[in-house]
């Protein structure tokens, strides 16, 4: 029985931390995708433009619209890696303790490679958040 309690601690500690990965991944993927100050707004404004086919004016007139978001957006994304980050630091103190020395080495270190990835990604991009 707690086999299997760890395991699914594991298994959970693992996922969430997959969706935080996968959160910050995107991140990445978005700052490194637009290069501009416009980001995921410049392939909003392509995708938009090519399947409304959006006129000059249009687009000039949307542009506008879509870089005020950007600011909001960033802000949304910032707390919930914030909110998640809280979780996960609290899925791990409860976890740990469960462990044997051994899984709690290993643990620490899964931990510690996935902020390092973090940190990593934060000084390659030139931007970030303190979340690690």
């Amino acid at each position: 029985m707690k086999r299997k309690i760890i395991t699914l601690a594991a298994l959970a500690t693992l996922s969430l931390g997959g969706i935080a990965f996968a959160q910050d991944q995107d991140s990445d993927a978005f700052q490194h995708r637009g290069g501009s100050s416009h980001g995921m707004h410049g392939d909003m404004m392509a995708k938009m433009t090519e399947s409304l086919n959006l006129t000059a004016d249009q687009k000039a007139k949307i542009q506008p619209i879509l870089d005020e978001a950007k600011p909001k957006m960033e802000d949304i994304r910032r707390e919930a890696m914030q909110k998640m980050k809280a979780v996960m630091d609290d899925v791990h103190s409860k976890i740990r303790p469960l462990l044997t020395p051994e899984q709690q080495q290993k643990l620490d270190s899964m931990k510690n490679e996935r902020h390092g990835h973090h940190r990593q990604n934060d000084g390659d991009n030139g931007g970030g958040d303190d979340n690690g």
